[in-house]
């Protein structure tokens, strides 16, 4: 039984690689698959007739092999909540149309999924991270040859010049003046993280994880938080990883800098002038209105609605933060 083929698909064709995707498998894996559902094209779980697992698609060989060594060394030095790759009885390594799959651990998702709307949830993402970040500082430098050092200032300038060249697009649904303050809000950031530059340079340097979003956090039925998904790790100073959090989080937290630095994690990086002007990049807004104009994705309802409430929606509780933080770096 293949429940996955019921399913609708976003790309044309979907349905047919799945199937030749399904043949090729059986034709490796010793086990009998007997159901498979995909995430995503390169996510896709399986039961056989021994066990479950996720099967992951990575470009090269070369990034799967990072992948399980990575994973492998955090469960060496201490960290459990996460998954191993494992090597279940296969003909040959997986590899199908242009794609090498690792297959990993299945961990089974709590009934009620990770959000941060939840206070629990952000305050035990956030001693996770802690956690992550305690880890690999013990063994970074063994992977600084093997994964980019993590930089910020650079990849928001990118970010702000590419936001800026689709202000002709950008002014059929945001107004001039709320597209200036954008702007002038991504000016003052960079040019006090330039200013104080020291903090990211001088921090001592860890794994980041780099992508902090909540589907990177995933509780078990047993109600224990796991981290995954490190396609985007990279060396660097941990502000940098609670910086995405922060952002991540500030939206459930009204916007307000008192329920932030209730966190202990922020409360050294909230006098460090750097992060507070890093914290009114607008990084999240920029974000996803470049990728809506790349795609064209317009029409999608959806994503519409959820990028009009992070810019619109959400503009004078954020402004009113950024306030917040020019007084108190003046």
């Amino acid at each position: 039984m293949m429940k996955a083929m019921s399913m609708t698909f976003n790309q044309k064709g979907d349905d047919d690689y799945f199937i030749r995707l399904l043949s090729y498998l059986r034709s490796q894996l010793k086990e009998n698959i007997l159901e498979m559902v995909p995430y995503r094209k390169s996510v896709i779980w399986i039961k056989t007739d021994k066990n479950a697992y996720m099967l992951k698609g990575f470009h090269t060989n070369k990034r799967l092999r990072l992948q399980e060594a990575f994973t492998s060394t955090l469960r060496k030095e201490g960290f459990l909540k996460t998954y191993l790759f494992v090597h279940p009885q296969i003909k040959e390594p997986l590899f199908f149309e242009g794609t090498y799959f690792g297959c990993m651990e299945y961990i089974p998702p709590n009934k009620t999924s990770f959000s941060f709307k939840s206070k629990k949830n952000r305050q035990d993402g956030l001693e996770l991270l802690e956690q992550f970040h305690l880890v690999t500082s013990s063994f970074e430098s063994r992977y600084r040859t093997l994964i980019p050092k993590g930089v910020i200032i650079e990849k928001w300038r990118d970010r702000g010049k590419i936001f800026s060249s689709n202000i002709s697009t950008l002014k059929y649904f945001i107004n001039d003046k709320i597209l200036a303050e954008m702007m002038d809000w991504a000016y003052w950031s960079l040019s006090g993280m330039e200013k104080d530059r020291s903090l990211f340079l001088n921090e001592p340097y860890c794994i980041l994880h780099g992508d902090v979003a909540h589907h990177n956090f995933l509780r078990d039925t047993k109600g224990i938080l796991h981290l995954i998904d490190f396609d985007l790790i990279s060396i660097g100073p941990a502000s940098l990883d609670y910086l995405q959090y922060a952002n991540r989080i500030l939206p459930s937290l009204d916007w307000s800098f008192d329920r932030l630095a209730h966190f202990s994690q922020y409360e050294k990086l909230l006098n460090e002038k750097a992060f507070m002007h890093a914290l009114a990049f607008p990084a999240d807004i920029f974000r996803e209105w470049n990728r809506l104009i790349r795609e064209g994705s317009y029409r999608d309802e959806q994503k519409y609605n959820q990028i009009m409430d992070l810019t619109i929606g959400q503009y004078y509780s954020r402004k009113k933060f950024i306030d917040t933080l020019k007084k108190m770096t003046n």
